[in-house]
């Protein structure tokens, strides 16, 4: 018998048809497999920022507002600025007042004009608005609540 001729002779970097380098592909599977967990943990532990993370203050015309009071601290920054604001309401939800968050919030003056809306990211909001008379109207998973509320009233509770 005559010896066959391997077919390596035709490829490149002197490489067989169907042989690979195992410790080439293991170094592969491992690279892909830690590039594969490192998008998987940083994709659990990323998440938007939130206006109630940041405890931002935000503008619409001229109505200013910054939600959050979920933790202890944020509760304290805002008991901080609530005497830059002039209104202030909190969300709640069931009969112990569970604070709630995401709630959408239209604010708007007696005749119907509506001067501000946003999501709360918080349960309590402090707002800045010319004196005047305004009413909050907040839904909840699609359950509509209404208040009316008059500047220097910071205590509303709307709770669902």
């Amino acid at each position: 018998m005559h010896k066959q001729q391997p077919f390596n002779q035709y490829l490149p970097d002197s490489r067989t048809l169907f042989s690979r380098n195992p410790r080439t592909a293991r170094r592969r599977r491992i690279a892909v497999a830690a590039a594969l967990g490192t998008v998987v943990v940083c994709a659990l532990t990323w998440r938007p920022a939130r206006a109630a993370d940041e405890m931002v203050i935000r503008t619409m015309g001229p109505i200013s507002y910054v939600c959050g009071g979920v933790a202890e601290d944020e509760r304290a920054r805002l008991a901080a600025q609530e005497k830059s604001f002039n209104m202030g309401v909190l969300f709640t939800q069931g009969p112990t007042g569970e604070y709630l968050s995401d709630v959408d919030v239209k604010l708007t003056m007696d005749d119907g004009q509506e001067v501000a809306t946003f999501k709360a990211g918080g349960p309590r909001c402090l707002i800045r608005a010319p004196e005047g008379s305004y009413n909050i109207e907040a839904s909840y998973k699609g359950q509509p609540k209404t208040v009316k509320i008059s500047t220097g009233t910071r205590n509303v509770q709307l709770r669902w």
